[in-house]
């Protein structure tokens, strides 16, 4: 049995939805679905049952399962780079991990766990997946920073040779409809071009940028799940690794994608970055992917072109889901 953690989530469910389409539907999925519109993500995915997130940390640390588990695919965390409930991040993002992986080691299951490019803060000290450097890096905030620690305790722990930890970059893509404010400025900017017929772009606040020339590493989620899925496939493959495209581009790029994607002039407001965020914005991002590669994957990543191409053409106007599609 395969365990999905945030299976419900947005990543998660791509994942369930990738595995699917490689036969595979002996998936527990765990997570918390809530009041929101989350559960449409498992619409049309086949798994074979379903646990709440606490019920789940219960068991195992009773070692309680009625059933036997192969990997542990751990991706349910709070994502909310806005969050600021830092007791709650704790117990929800470094805790609840370090049980999982306690666990899994214990029982020779196989662990791959989702961090962040939230941990390279600024960017100052680079984007490469150095193991090496980990102690370097300073998140920008609490997000960030409980990704970090969970991080740093594998590697305290000696436990980098076990374990793969994935460093994912700005993803964007189908099943990312329930995250409200956290979901990608493609998702935001197809709704304001759909209603508005003009997108909204922050202003920079820094000379070496112009608006609109911040930079981000864009990845398509179906990219994002097969590297995800490289490393369950490869059980030999241990470490912390970056999961985007290798290649910065615009925000001003990204929207043009969309705008030809939908058929309309490109047509962009810049407005101002509200204050509160304006010191823990990241301007720049780009996964250096060289260590992805020379650890055997080797498959095509989608343009920003293409990814948003497909989002919209296949999934946005037809307002649908990966296991709907």
């Amino acid at each position: 049995m395969i365990v999905v953690t945030g299976g419900a989530g947005f990543i998660g469910s791509a994942v369930v939805w990738k595995l699917n389409q490689l036969g595979i539907d002996r998936i527990i999925i765990v997570d918390e679905l809530g009041t929101d519109d989350k559960w449409k993500n498992l619409n049309g995915l086949n798994y074979a049952d379903f646990y709440h997130k606490d019920d789940f940390i219960d068991l195992i640390t009773q070692s309680d399962l009625s059933f036997k588990v192969s990997s542990i695919i751990h991706l349910g965390a709070c994502s909310a780079t806005t969050e600021r409930d830092a007791d709650y991040l704790m117990d929800n993002n470094v805790h609840y991990s370090q049980e999982l992986a306690k666990y899994s080691l214990e029982k020779g299951i196989r662990f791959i766990y989702a961090s962040s490019a939230a941990t390279y803060g600024d960017g100052s000290k680079g984007y490469n997946d150095d193991e090496s450097k980990l102690s370097e890096l300073q998140p920008l905030n609490m997000y960030g920073y409980s990704k970090h620690l969970f991080d740093t305790w594998i590697k305290r722990n000696g436990l980098l040779n076990k374990v793969a930890g994935l460093k994912y970059f700005n993803v964007y893509g189908p099943n990312e409809y329930h995250k409200g404010e956290m979901r990608s400025v493609v998702h935001k900017a197809f709704e304001q071009i759909r209603d508005t017929g003009k997108v909204k772009l922050f202003k920079s606040y820094l000379n070496d940028y112009k608006d609109g020339e911040q930079k981000r590493d864009f990845i398509y989620v179906k990219d994002a799940v097969d590297m995800t899925l490289h490393f369950w496939q490869n059980q030999e493959v241990n470490g912390i690794f970056n999961i985007g495209t290798g290649k910065a581009q615009t925000w001003i790029e990204l929207v043009t994608a969309l705008f030809k994607a939908v058929g309309k002039p490109v047509n962009i407001e810049f407005i101002d970055m509200p204050e509160e965020i304006r010191d823990r914005y990241q301007y720049f991002t780009e996964a250096n992917i060289s260590k992805l590669r020379n650890c055997g994957y080797t498959n095509k990543i989608m343009s920003v072109d293409e990814g948003v191409s497909d989002y919209v053409k296949n999934y946005l106007l037809k307002n649908s889901y990966l296991g709907l599609s």
